[in-house]
């Protein structure tokens, strides 16, 4: 499976989209989330995040560069990177720490951290297009290709 494209008419959507997103990692996984500044990357993960059962605010990290989430035997981590001036201040704040095996990493502006972080599952460019958004998932390995089957047949 190649890349694929969807769309979000507008906020509940896109919430609706991550939600699906959120139950197909089954909270593991390394998601790139790419687009400018307020293209509804923080949006798309408060979706996913809620998708697997957060009930509490999802804020965007912008400040904190991470901001952790624990949930029913998930460890969720969801990067803001959009403040890092080099890559080698990931290993300053402890990334190896939270890139687990059995962690989901959402990452917001990973060229900032190229060089340092993994390889993502799947990359995901949100840019506007009209009053909603248009999202073009590409997959980066069989977990990704996986997600975006599912997401394009409309299975979660």
């Amino acid at each position: 499976m190649s890349e694929v494209t969807l769309h979000a008419e507008n906020e509940e959507a896109m919430l609706a989209l991550g939600a699906r997103l959120g139950l197909l990692t089954e909270g593991r996984g390394v998601l790139y989330l790419n687009g400018d500044l307020g293209a509804g990357k923080t949006t798309l993960s408060r979706g996913l995040l809620r998708g697997l059962g957060h009930q509490g605010k999802v804020k965007s990290p912008t400040f904190t560069l991470v901001e952790p989430y624990e949930l029913e035997g998930m460890k969720i981590y969801h990067f803001d990177l959009y403040r890092l001036a080099d890559p080698e201040e990931l290993e300053f704040m402890g990334i190896r720490d939270y890139l687990q095996p059995d962690a989901l990493c959402l990452v917001e502006w990973p060229e900032r951290g190229v060089g340092i972080l993994p390889k993502a599952d799947l990359t995901i460019t949100i840019t506007p297009e009209g009053a909603g958004r248009s999202l073009r998932l590409m997959p980066q390995g069989g977990r990704g290709q996986a997600w975006c089957a599912s997401l394009a047949n409309g299975k979660t």
